[in-house]
């Protein structure tokens, strides 16, 4: 299978394409600066430069592009708007499967997350951005991720995904590694099972 993942120099988007040459997949791998994908060059990883800022560049990238998982997020310095930008350049492309990396307590999960924790996500910034892009994927009939707070560790063992009506209440989101974020991604491009959908990530 090929899978095209877009942001992938960021943190997330790294895992996934990790990740996905480790399940064996074709992986076309998108960055500002492909250069900097820090994994080792194989025959089925795909370099591509492309900004999601630049509607011609990102739309050859993504042109004929079946199934694209994002780990697309907002970079020291970049300008309002570079999430949303991203998910219409998506949609444009007209993949047949997108699976969105979206933020635990933002727009439709807001309300599972309680009010606490929406204020506290208000402190850190504008959330337009972030509920705009997701409901563009909504929209186009992908999988967005919402992802509690991230970490570094390990692929869970326990690891799991529920839709939006099953996540356990917490007063605070559950913290999930990175590895196990990118793992229930990819599952979800190899298998739908939450299409049009929110699905949460956890590691237990």
């Amino acid at each position: 299978m090929e899978i095209t993942v877009l942001g992938a120099t960021g943190a997330t988007g790294l895992e996934l394409t990790r990740q996905a040459l480790d399940r064996g997949h074709t992986v076309v791998a998108i960055a500002r600066s492909p250069q900097r994908i820090a994994v080792p060059d194989s025959p089925r990883l795909i370099r591509v430069a492309a900004d999601v800022r630049d509607p011609a560049g990102i739309a050859s990238a993504l042109s004929g592009r079946a199934i694209v998982v994002s780990g697309l997020g907002v970079a020291k310095g970049d300008k309002p708007g570079v999430l949303t930008a991203g998910a219409r350049a998506v949609v444009a492309a007209g993949p047949a499967r997108i699976v969105w990396l979206g933020a635990f307590g933002t727009g439709r999960s807001g309300r599972a997350a309680g009010a606490l924790t929406r204020t506290l996500l208000r402190m850190l910034g504008d959330l337009d951005d972030k509920v705009t892009a997701d409901e563009t994927i909504h929209d186009a009939g992908g999988t967005v991720f919402h992802a509690g707070p991230l970490g570094n560790g390990p692929l869970s063992p326990a690891r799991r995904t529920v839709a939006l009506d099953s996540v356990p209440r917490r007063l605070f989101p559950a913290r999930v590694s990175r590895a196990t974020v990118a793992a229930a991604m990819l599952d979800e491009a190899e298998n739908p099972r939450h299409a049009a959908g929110i699905a949460v990530p956890l590691d237990r």
